[in-house]
């Protein structure tokens, strides 16, 4: 039986995301060599059409043929896809409590000074923010 299709891409398409987030539209052979070299995944030529095209046909990917080629290029924005999955995170992991993920993060992760720095200034502009 087929695994029910997820509105969040895959842990491939999100590599594939990012690398025509950094950088688009891109053919299919620059799609590759970027996934090899700034991913780690190193896939056949085949292996990546079949994924651009899913990609295209679940709405994640825009195509434009190019002579004999097609182009791709990002239907959808990063953070579209990135707040829809933190929220999604927040929802199911954490009990619909940012502060309760932020929490575990500040206590998991070591943070740089620098790193804590810019956590206080975008707290302190959301305070901001908030205020009337």
């Amino acid at each position: 039986m087929a695994r029910a299709e997820s509105e969040y891409p895959t842990e491939l398409e999100l590599e594939i995301l990012k690398v025509l987030w950094a950088e688009s539209p891109l053919p299919v052979r620059d799609v590759r060599t970027k996934l090899e070299s700034e991913a780690g995944r190193t896939l056949a030529h085949s292996s990546v059409i079949t994924m651009l095209n899913i990609m295209h046909r679940k709405g994640f990917l825009r195509r434009v043929k190019d002579g004999k080629a097609f182009l791709f290029s990002p239907k959808v924005e990063k953070q579209q896809v990135t707040g829809k999955m933190a929220g999604d995170l927040v929802s199911r992991v954490f009990d619909g409590s940012p502060t309760a993920l932020m929490l575990n993060l500040l206590e998991t992760s070591d943070l740089d000074a620098e790193e804590l720095a810019e956590l206080r200034r975008l707290i302190n502009r959301k305070a901001k923010e908030q205020k009337p």
